[in-house]
């Protein structure tokens, strides 16, 4: 008999995560009958009642247990923490907070049956608020602009295979960009869009400052092309100043010195000065990110397993 593992993180989902527990289990008796499972939560330092429901979930249910982490580490290292712990033949990542239909759950393990190493399950429509929906259509449509297999509609919601998940299993990094890691694999890859459901309880801890970070992780960790991009700039920019200059010295010359004064040389020293600064900028995230990598801190501490309670010594890189 397959076995199907669940990856489950959890942040702040006490209202939902037992009833997406259910909703799983429920497809997985009434469709998926041949299948054994496994649920593997990850409470990602949750300061409400979550783990609390973890625990009921895991005392009624033989094939559940829980991860929690010391403190908030995010969804990426989350996710990365589960996969670690499963075992079972294929792999579903899915969000607690029953916006991801599971009804899926029946074409994603078909397409696996097919051959096919990972189902991206991407939202084609979303029920979330219009500054979501037009941050996630921005974020998505850029990094699609570099990496062209990514959905402008972005995806969460996935099947892996053992080989997949193994695979994913070996990259040691800090700073992911989950969904390019996943494509960069380049394994047999299906597609399927779906409608994501509206938040039924509790609200989004999505804050506008991770999605920032994330784009930032997703852009510099899936293309050289912000530093072309400052190289391009660096070109054109160069060309354009020694055009300029040889029509100042052709005006002075000529008599003809259109400027006199400081003001166009603020004017280049503030444009030149500001793409500097821009250049060093985007420089200095690719270098901060080099640092991070060489610390060699670990992505996450897994503070308590449950029900195995063997302490707060487990840590992944």
């Amino acid at each position: 008999m397959a076995k199907i593992s669940f990856v489950i993180p959890v942040y702040r989902n006490e209202s939902s995560v037992e009833a997406t527990h259910a909703s799983v289990v429920e497809v997985l008796r009434e469709r998926l009958p041949g299948y054994s499972h496994e649920f593997v939560f990850v409470d990602d330092g949750s300061d409400d009642s979550s783990l609390q429901r973890l625990e009921a979930i895991v005392a009624k249910d033989t094939n559940a247990r829980a991860l929690s982490f010391s403190r908030n580490f995010g969804q990426v290292p989350a996710i990365a923490a589960g996969l670690r712990e499963v075992s079972g033949d294929v792999c579903v990542i899915l969000s607690a907070d029953m916006q991801d239909p599971p009804e899926l759950l029946t074409r994603m393990i078909a397409d696996w049956e097919q051959g096919y190493h990972v189902v991206i399950c991407y939202r084609e429509k979303r029920h979330d608020s219009w500054l979501s929906r037009a941050g996630s259509r921005l974020f998505y449509g850029l990094i699609h602009m570099i990496n062209s297999q990514m959905p402008t509609g972005g995806f969460d919601y996935l099947l892996l295979s053992r080989t997949a998940v193994a695979e994913l299993n070996k990259i040691d990094e800090r700073n992911r960009f989950l969904q390019g890691d996943v494509l960069w694999l380049g394994l047999k890859t299906r597609f399927l869009p779906y409608e994501r459901r509206p938040r039924a309880q509790g609200r989004s801890q999505w804050t506008p400052t991770k999605k920032i970070k994330y784009f930032l992780d997703g852009l510099l960790s899936t293309s050289y092309w912000p530093i072309r991009a400052m190289m391009l700039l660096g070109l054109v920019t160069g060309l354009a100043g020694m055009v300029y200059a040889v029509v100042i010295v052709y005006a002075r010359l000529v008599h003809l010195t259109p400027f006199q004064g400081w003001a166009p040389l603020m004017i280049v020293t503030l444009v030149l000065g500001g793409m500097n600064m821009l250049m060093l900028g985007i420089i200095g995230e690719y270098i901060w990110r080099t640092y991070d990598e060489a610390r060699g801190r670990a992505s996450f501490v897994v503070a308590r397993r449950i029900p195995d309670e063997r302490g707060a010594d487990a840590s992944g890189r």
